[in-house]
Order: structure tokens, then sequence, then C-alpha cells
């Protein structure tokens, strides 16, 4: 059985717990190893999620008979009213293509429709496959941008859209 289970500010290390296995291999075809390191103390800091937690951005893990297999972070009116945010949306690498993504956003979908929101809004690395699945879901691309995120790496992304209304 397939679920989504929200997460409170006590259990965002399980958000961590599957980060640092999911992107040492989902990026090393794109982003050297510190800059895996990098981001991942950056992004995945226990105490940075928790943060997030508490100022409203909401975090599923996606569970398939009780065990956790991937993970949704997402902020209401991000950049703006009217949007929600996808800020992480990961699957284990020996997990994909069965739906366990699509569930998640799903789960993103729900969310924005119960607080009324119309637009899902992400950004992806350019070289990532994770690309052709949001295009397949219906996402657009409406732009690009590469973010200096210190120490002389950057996130080289395409924004993308989902229009919900």
């Amino acid at each position: 059985m397939v679920q989504t289970v929200q997460l409170g500010k006590e259990d965002v290390f399980l958000v961590n717990h599957l980060a640092h296995e999911i992107w040492p291999i989902a990026f090393k075809d794109i982003l050297s190893k510190e800059q895996i390191d990098y981001m991942l103390d950056w992004m995945y800091d226990v105490n940075t999620l928790e943060e997030q937690v508490q100022i409203g951005h909401l975090y599923y893990l996606v569970k398939e008979n009780g065990i956790a297999k991937g993970f949704l972070g997402i902020e209401p009116n991000y950049p703006d009213a009217d949007y929600l945010r996808i800020h992480k949306l990961y699957v284990l690498p020996d997990q994909h293509r069965k739906g366990l993504g699509r569930v998640l956003l799903n789960q993103a979908i729900d969310v924005a429709f119960d607080l009324d929101l119309h637009t899902l809004h992400l950004n992806v690395n350019r070289f990532n496959e994770a690309v052709k699945f949001y295009e397949h879901c219906g996402f657009k691309i409406t732009g690009e941008e590469d973010i200096d995120i210190g120490k002389d790496y950057f996130m080289e992304d395409y924004i993308m859209e989902l229009k919900l209304k």
C-alpha cells in the first residue's frame, strides 16, 4: 500500500536521511561530490528543515508498505500569492518509474486545491532527468536561472510551472 504522510518538525530528520541516500546517486553525473556534499549540508540541515516547518513549509513522505521511499517539500504562496512552490520532490533512485513521484506530485496538487492556489512552481536542474518527468506531468518551462550558491557553485535551473485552473 502506498500512502503519503505529513511530517511535523520533529520528523524532518527523515527528509535529511532520505536526501543523503538519494542525492549522491541522483546527481552523480551532474554535480561534483563536493558540490553535492555542500548542497546537502546547506539545504538539508535538520535545524534548517525544522525552521522551514515553523514558517509554513510542508513536508511529506511517500511510503510503500510502511517504508519511506521519497519526500516532498512545498511552500504555499511563493513567490507570491496563488503559487505553491515545490522546493523538494525526490524518490529513491531504485524506486523510479513506480508512480511514487506522481503520488508526491498529486499531494502537492491536493494541497494547492485545498489552499485555493492555482499554480505549481519549481526549479529543476537543467541536466536532471526529472525535467522529462515534470514535462510529462504537464509542467512548462517558463525560464532559466543560474543561482550562485557560494564556493563557486551554481544551480543551473529551469523554472517550471503547472497551471491548475
